[in-house]
């Protein structure tokens, strides 16, 4: 199921994102650009769910396994690229932060939560969804063209004030 996110569930998002960065340090595989401390924290977690868009994966035991913001933010970077789906900023849905624990891997919930995302800006009215990946991301950098999201172009970005990153940015019509 994925749903709203209620404070409740704000320990369970803090510590998916610390299982991540956990994992990335344990396994000496990097896929984010993260670094834990900075981003994605608590913190993060509470302005997501102050503003009403943090979204989260659970099983039927209420148990979260993942999360992702959905609004309609596009980073200053953004303007950066030729989009090639024209669509004025209030029609445009982001995807940002999105998460799935480490121990959940491998089961395409991932493709839920993108496809959730999906029809919850449909129902939002949005003609198109954006969002952009680090580019050592792998496993999103492969997802997202296999859920039919074209690949928009690639621009700098220092991340969170800590890292410079490149950020692949892909979109897809509605």
């Amino acid at each position: 199921m994925i749903r709203l996110a209620t404070a409740a569930d704000l320990p369970a998002v803090a510590a998916v994102y610390d299982a991540i960065l956990d994992w990335e340090a344990e396994s000496g595989v990097c896929y984010t650009n993260w670094q834990k401390g900075k981003y994605p924290t608590m913190d993060t977690a509470k302005g997501i769910l102050e503003a009403g868009t943090l979204y989260v994966g659970t099983d039927a035991d209420g148990t979260v396994w993942g999360s992702m913001n959905l609004n309609g933010l596009q980073l200053p970077e953004y303007g950066k690229i030729n989009w090639s789906i024209p669509a004025p900023d209030s029609q445009v849905a982001v995807i940002h932060t999105l998460t799935i624990h480490p121990d959940r891997k491998g089961r395409c919930l991932a493709r839920q939560m993108v496809r959730f995302a999906e029809d919850t800006a449909r129902a939002m009215g949005k003609t198109a969804l954006r969002l952009d990946t680090w580019e050592g991301n792998v496993p999103a950098n492969h997802l997202y063209p296999a859920l039919g999201y074209r690949f928009a172009g690639s621009t700098d970005f220092f991340f969170m004030g800590y890292t410079h990153s490149v950020l692949n940015l892909y979109e897809k019509q509605l």
